[in-house]
């Protein structure tokens, strides 16, 4: 067993026994990796507050032990690497948050290390949380559209006005309607173009959508992972930001 200190982003929580928890978390170092949090759920004062820092979406400072061999790892120490200013209590910003979460968390199958994909759902998340009205809205589409490059199925941004055909099963804009119900015409394809040229969330407020478009194309992109990722299934925090995007 070997000390690693490694930061890491919360994706699930689950309660184990009267005051532990078992946390699933994306790791810099190890990708996902399950951790067992020995009385984190005590209302004594050394457990207070604690549990608190394994919300969905947090990104920590760690002090793990690491064996290859063991589906189950432990913690030594563990502290706010970004404390969030909105995300934890912004409705919006939260549901958001959830909606990466979750896509991150049906997308990494393997505990196998992925910094630069690491380094983009922090920058990602900690963006999120700076992040003003006008981008907020857009944020899942961009979020989704750029992690899909990190499994090596993005969508090739070759949009032309001969090109305006998306077929999702390809990637790839085409100049004819597929045979396939999986596609995107105009004007989504070229709305998807758009979002693909955005290389930093601030670049989010020159695209106005409104609330048909978003939700449009979300359901769209989940499509997509669903035709790229096994055993993808549907994300259950899509309705709730659809509503909450509303």
């Amino acid at each position: 067993m070997t000390l690693h200190k490694t930061k890491g982003i919360v994706l699930r929580t689950v309660k184990y026994g009267e005051t532990s928890v078992i946390v699933t978390i994306f790791t810099e170092l190890f990708g996902i990796q399950s951790y067992i949090v020995n009385g984190v759920r005590t209302s004594s004062k050394k457990g207070s507050g604690k549990a608190n820092l394994f919300q969905p979406g947090a990104i920590l400072d760690l002090v793990a032990y690491h064996n290859e061999l063991h589906h189950l790892q432990r913690l030594r120490e563990f502290k706010w690497s970004y404390l969030y200013q909105h995300v934890f209590f912004d409705v919006v910003k939260n549901s958001v948050a959830l909606f990466m979460v979750e896509l991150l968390s049906k997308t990494l199958k393997q505990p196998e290390s992925n910094p630069e994909l690491f380094y983009f759902a922090e920058d990602a998340f900690t963006h999120l949380d700076k992040a003003d009205e006008q981008v907020v809205g857009n944020f899942p589409l961009y979020f989704a559209l750029h992690l899909a490059a990190f499994y090596g199925f993005r969508f090739s941004d070759r949009y032309t006005d001969q090109t305006t055909y998306l077929d999702l099963q390809e990637g790839e804009f085409v100049h004819e309607h597929p045979v396939h119900p999986h596609f995107l015409g105009h004007p989504y394809s070229y709305i998807t173009s758009q979002l693909l040229k955005v290389m930093q969330p601030h670049e989010l407020t020159q695209l106005k959508l409104n609330q048909e478009t978003r939700r449009i194309l979300l359901q769209a992109y989940q499509a997509y992972y669903a035709l790229h990722v096994q055993d993808f299934g549907v994300m259950k925090t899509l309705p709730v930001l659809q509503e909450v995007l509303g």
